[in-house]
């Protein structure tokens, strides 16, 4: 009896901040995930930064609030977009968007008809080939989660495509204004290849805010626009794979963000706080961008698989050079 009250107290679980064997382990994500994020709302955090900063977390110590990052990070993105506008003039939104169009119609369904060929030459499936191409040609996880149910896509093939888009962005992020600053582009041709060319809205802002301002209201404007088409394009969907009562979900941020550009272009008195909004858009994201590197771990980029992320990088390739070379062209 002594000597069992005696080994009891070794074997017990130790209560919060009584330290023990793995309460360092426990705490250290923790620390790492709260400093970068910090970091992250300071003036030396930009985009780019911030996804390399989310990718290194999440091949190190890993992400510790994975939940929490996937549940907020569309939402930060909305409303960040929705305060951009607050710095676009409607105006020049217009003649932007005017330009965008042709190529927004010939981008989608080049890429949607591409995308079904080379899916079948890859012998892949057809609901993972067609959100795979969803995705490249319309604007990325958005797509693709509209047009999943549509399908009735598994949640293999949902993660095997958002995996795909996601990882391709990264890349995008990175290489665009390099690319983009060795071919002496302006402002308005990189902010349209930015909005034609990457997947997702997150990673075209960012690539475009990296540019230059005038290039993120181009970017921004034509990416949005053509974020419309999912529309149109998943009711094509339900006609193609025969589905019947379908349900297409409208990205309705869209709408706040044309609001906000109308305010501050025929609302004066906007402009007393529209700079404040920006500046707080930008900064969310830039969040939002560290929430995304942070969900890439090694593990998603592995469970993409060969052939879903070659068709995935063929449709990219593609869309970016035919659509860069009718841009420098022009």
């Amino acid at each position: 009896m002594p000597q069992a009250l005696l080994t009891k107290p070794e074997t017990a679980v130790p209560v919060s901040g009584s330290g023990g064997p793995g309460t360092h382990t426990s705490l250290l994500p923790k620390a790492v995930f709260g400093l970068l994020l910090v970091f992250c709302l300071t003036p030396w955090a930009s985009p780019p930064l911030a996804l390399a900063l989310g990718l290194v977390l999440a091949q190190t110590v890993g992400n510790p609030f994975p939940a929490f990052t996937k549940r907020y990070t569309a939402k930060l993105l909305q409303f960040s977009v929705i305060g951009l506008g607050f710095g676009l003039n409607a105006h020049a939104a217009v003649q932007a968007g005017r330009e965008g169009l042709l190529f927004t119609i010939a981008s989608i369904s080049g890429t949607l008809v591409l995308g079904y060929f080379a899916g079948r030459w890859l012998k892949l499936g057809r609901v993972v080939t067609h959100l795979i191409s969803c995705g490249t040609a319309i604007c990325g996880g958005s797509a693709i989660a509209a047009v999943g149910p549509v399908v009735g896509a598994k949640d293999e093939e949902m993660s095997v495509a958002l995996g795909t888009v996601f990882v391709l962005n990264a890349v995008a992020l990175f290489a665009f204004p390099p690319i983009g600053h060795a071919l002496a582009m302006s402002q308005q041709q990189f902010g349209l290849w930015c909005a034609i060319a990457i997947h997702d809205t997150s990673s075209v802002v960012g690539a475009a805010s990296a540019y230059g301002s005038e290039a993120l209201g181009v970017a921004t404007t034509v990416k949005l626009a053509r974020a419309l088409w999912i529309i149109p394009v998943a009711l094509g969907t339900a006609y193609f794979f025969k589905q019947k009562d379908v349900k297409v979900k409208l990205p309705w941020f869209i709408l706040g963000f044309i609001g906000a550009m109308l305010l501050n272009t025929y609302v004066p008195a906007t402009h007393v706080v529209g700079p404040w909004l920006v500046q707080l858009a930008r900064l969310g994201l830039v969040v939002t961008l560290f929430f995304i590197g942070a969900g890439l771990s090694f593990k998603t980029i592995k469970s993409v698989g060969p052939r879903p992320f070659g068709l995935g990088v063929l449709l990219w390739i593609v869309i970016s050079a035919a659509s860069l070379y009718v841009i420098v062209k022009l």
